[in-house]
């Protein structure tokens, strides 16, 4: 039989009551357990709440720490209430923690042959306190290295311009230099490090750099341990930018010297290179790179028997003596043949023209004489970089596989 309306009504509150009813027991049962019995015993498949975990990094007691780190205090189930670091002389550390209080990490650099003293407290899982104590010394080290950088804030240099670290000593561990050492730019620039000698590792990009690229370079080296036994000594960075396109054509052949800016043809000098008579006279062929811009710059060269020679608007492009400069004597030579002693000659008007226009780190393309830079220039480290191919460019890298 179908029961339908009051009746149906009735029977749906009847057992809406019992469910009710059913439902106020359950509760009274957990009142009774906790009034009368405590909390329930832990299941035999649950693991009790852990005691924290602490871990210093480096482990207490350690000697011959190197300073710059990773130095931490980390727990496990758990988390750190308070932490110090301090010093011989009592102050304290500069440090950050975790949001979650599971690691405290130094954020300062320390000192070499120091001992510094942990002290504090972590809380475990299980509402306990751990104290956290102990000390741990850093290294002394045998000696330390300067890093020198080539280039320096807020600078504009040209397009060729190479990145150069000079380490005073030289370093033992290359790779482990290399590692500390990094260039971050604008745009993506293709580049790598060479070691060009014992003491100097060079940077440049696979080709020119990109006109205004933005440029960082860091030699993060304080505190790291650069072979046997010596340490950085600073730590050095410099942020520069790289300027607009100049490059200068030079043809030994054809006595000019034209002056390219970002793509166009904007002079063509007459000028006289060296003598090639004289292998010593030659100006090398090769991608030079200026230097230096003087505006007056007294010459001497012994071995062909002059000194204190004072030209005007000279810019260096190689430690080997050659120069782009004015030389009124030789006018009637520039645009017809070669008499220098290595430079490229101009007229003293279109020397200061050039010298007006030029930075540190354009490049100057000599082209077609008899000696290639670097036949003669082994001894000297300073920007002969565009003269070796890319791949051995990444060849001479001490990370190079």
């Amino acid at each position: 039989m179908e029961l339908v309306g009051e009746n149906m009504i009735t029977i749906r509150r009847a057992a809406l009551g019992l469910v009710a009813v059913l439902a106020l027991g359950g509760c009274t049962g957990g009142t009774d357990q906790a009034a009368g019995r405590g909390p329930a015993p832990i299941a035999a498949d649950e693991e009790a709440p852990a005691p924290a975990v602490v871990t210093a990094t480096p482990a207490m007691g350690s000697t011959g720490v190197g300073p710059a780190g990773p130095i931490s205090v980390s727990v496990a189930d758990g988390r750190l209430e308070s932490v110090t670091l301090t010093n011989p002389a009592g102050k304290q550390v500069k440090g950050a923690m975790a949001a979650d209080g599971s690691s405290w990490t130094v954020t300062e650099p320390l000192g070499y042959g120091k001992t510094y003293t942990w002290a504090g407290s972590a809380v475990g899982e299980d509402g306990a306190r751990v104290p956290i104590a102990g000390k741990f010394t850093t290294v002394t080290p045998k000696t330390t290295v300067r890093a020198q950088l080539n280039v320096g804030d807020d600078k504009t240099y040209g397009i060729a311009m190479p990145i150069k670290v000079t380490f005073t000593p030289p370093v033992t561990d290359r790779a482990a230099a290399e590692r500390l050492l990094t260039v971050e730019t604008s745009v993506p620039t293709e580049g790598g490090w060479a070691w060009l000698s014992d003491s100097a590792a060079h940077w440049r990009p696979k080709e020119y750099w990109k006109p205004h690229t933005e440029v960082t370079v860091t030699a993060a080296v304080y505190g790291h341990d650069l072979g046997g036994g010596a340490y950085g000594r600073d730590d050095v960075s410099a942020s520069f930018t790289i300027g607009r396109s100049q490059i200068v054509k030079a043809d030994t052949q054809s006595h000019r010297m034209i002056v390219i800016r970002d793509g166009k043809k904007v002079h063509d000098f007459p000028a006289s290179y060296g003598l090639e008579s004289d292998r010593r006279r030659v100006t090398r062929s090769g991608i030079h790179v200026v230097m230096s811009k003087h505006r007056t710059y007294e010459m001497n060269n012994p071995t062909f028997d002059y000194a204190n020679v004072e030209v005007p608007f000279a810019v260096r492009i190689h430690n080997n003596g050659e120069f782009i400069h004015g030389y009124a004597p030789s006018i009637p030579s520039q645009g017809r043949e070669n008499v220098s002693h290595g430079c490229i000659n101009l007229s003293p008007a279109n020397a200061e023209i050039y010298f007006n226009s030029v930075l540190v780190g354009d490049p100057v393309e000599v082209v077609n004489s008899s000696v290639k830079l670097g036949e003669f220039d082994t001894d000297y480290s300073d920007y002969y970089d565009w003269t070796i191919p890319w791949p051995q460019w990444e060849a001479k890298s001490a990370l190079a596989s």
